[in-house]
């Protein structure tokens, strides 16, 4: 199986082309490509299991209807033949990790996210190594140790879909925006020309959650990548909408499932 030739989702003129080590007799592959902040692949799908992780940067990964922001903390497991796209919210280095399904024990059916420890980073910097620098029994060795440390942990997506209806897209989009705007509905409605009962409604319908909640989650989705370019708990919470720090703390807590430090501090995240 060629991964050059799976990764021709990406542009056909994108230079450079990625970096692959994929041994003879290997079970697993590395490929290192260098993402551009806002440059995303195409959907696409691979015949292997993959571990996207970025080193460097903030990676983004759509797949089966939500979206992962991924500091170099984390990594996401995508198995093989789910359909995704990969980006960056910053300049970023994509490391992935490719795995044949019949040498893998992992049979995870749907993405799961990956805690990268000191040690599994190291190893998989280890197996990035070219050909000729890695003998195939340690890089075996290896191999074996990066499956044993794979373990997913528990944390929620965060996804704010658009709603269908043009005057709760309208609010919507104004909220991606500026996501620290408060209005009620009630005061949106005299924007858009529509009741804040009938705003409700449809931001039921078109999103699947009330507007309260929808916000929220908005919120976090725009908190995600500033807190994992480093900005402070603080700065974030301001600029989202969140009048303290614990606020913030709190709401991220709820929508993701650890609280924000664990999630983009270094180390392993764990259930909050």
């Amino acid at each position: 199986m060629s991964l050059n030739g799976q990764q021709n989702a990406r542009q056909a003129d994108r230079e450079p082309l990625p970096h692959v080590i994929s041994p003879p007799g290997a079970a697993v592959a590395v490929a290192s490509f260098a993402l551009d902040d806002g440059e995303w692949f195409a959907s696409h799908e691979h015949a292997a299991h993959q571990l996207a992780w970025a080193p460097h940067g903030v990676l983004a990964v759509r797949a089966s209807g939500r979206t992962w922001v991924l500091p170099s903390t984390v990594a996401l497991w995508i198995p093989a033949g789910v359909p995704h796209s990969t980006g960056a919210t910053s300049s970023a280095l994509l490391r992935s990790l490719y795995f044949w399904p019949e040498r893998c024990p992992l049979a995870w059916e749907e993405p799961q996210v990956v805690p990268v420890s000191g040690l599994l980073r190291e190893l998989i910097n280890y197996l990035a190594q070219d050909t000729d620098a890695l003998a195939a029994e340690p890089r075996q060795r290896a191999e074996d140790v990066v499956l044993d440390l794979l373990r997913p942990v528990s944390v929620t997506t965060v996804r704010a879909p658009l709603p269908a209806d043009p005057r709760a897209r309208r609010i919507a989009e104004a909220l991606r925006a500026d996501p620290s705007d408060g209005r009620t509905l009630a005061e949106w409605g005299a924007v858009v020309g529509a009741s804040a009962r009938t705003l409700a409604r449809a931001f039921v319908a078109g999103t699947g959650m009330p507007y309260g909640q929808w916000r929220t989650q908005l919120r976090l989705q725009a908190a995600m990548p500033m807190l994992a370019a480093g900005a402070t708990v603080s700065a974030v919470a301001r600029r989202v909408g969140y009048g303290s720090p614990s606020a913030f703390v709190a709401a991220f807590r709820r929508g993701v499932g650890v609280p924000p430090g664990t999630y983009f501090a270094p180390g392993n995240p764990r259930q909050g």
